[in-house]
């Protein structure tokens, strides 16, 4: 884990004051700690039969991507508004000044299908919370979720109403 978190830089005041935002970019571009992230997340759900690694823009989609192929499942793409091109369906989900919507189409998840959820990070739980109700709402079988890194003391893993698994946690800013 030393490893990992060696390969996360911490930004400060960034995108505003008071926050120490998590930048994942050096890991990305370090083949051995990328493929070690990839195994951490995948490795709790080997032998699940997950059917679908669910992933949200835009960071979900690194981290889901490789996931899915270690686990030799589909990938799922969860959209911001406006950028999937057939029939979907929306939920929009409260942020700690406004909101914001994910969407998903409304065919990619067969009832009862075993479905992973995929994160870089897991901080309020909002982005985490609306993925899961889009799944669930499509009839798919959450297997559990996953993200390299839990924000611990923003108490998000509280608002995901399933098995959730980190890699990283940080208990202070």
């Amino acid at each position: 884990m030393l490893q990992l978190e060696k390969l996360i830089r911490t930004v400060p005041d960034f995108p505003k004051p008071g926050i120490a935002f998590k930048d994942i970019t050096p890991l990305l571009g370090d083949p051995a700690g990328l493929a070690l992230a990839v195994e951490l997340l995948a490795n709790p759900f080997r032998g699940k039969r997950v059917e679908l690694v669910i992933g949200a823009e835009s960071r979900g989609f690194i981290f889901g991507t490789a996931v899915a192929q270690a686990l030799s499942c589909g990938f799922v793409p969860v959209r911001k508004p406006r950028k999937l091109p057939a029939e979907k369906l929306s939920f929009t989900y409260d942020l700690e000044y406004g909101t914001d919507t994910l969407e998903i189409h409304r065919d990619a998840i067969r009832a009862g299908q075993r479905c992973l959820i995929v994160d870089d990070l897991l901080a309020t739980g909002g982005t985490l919370k609306a993925c899961c109700e889009l799944v669930r709402q499509l009839g798919g079988n959450i297997i559990g979720v996953a993200a390299l890194i839990e924000l611990a003391f923003l108490n998000g893993k509280a608002s995901v109403p399933c098995e959730v698994h980190s890699v990283l946690k940080y208990n202070a800013e």
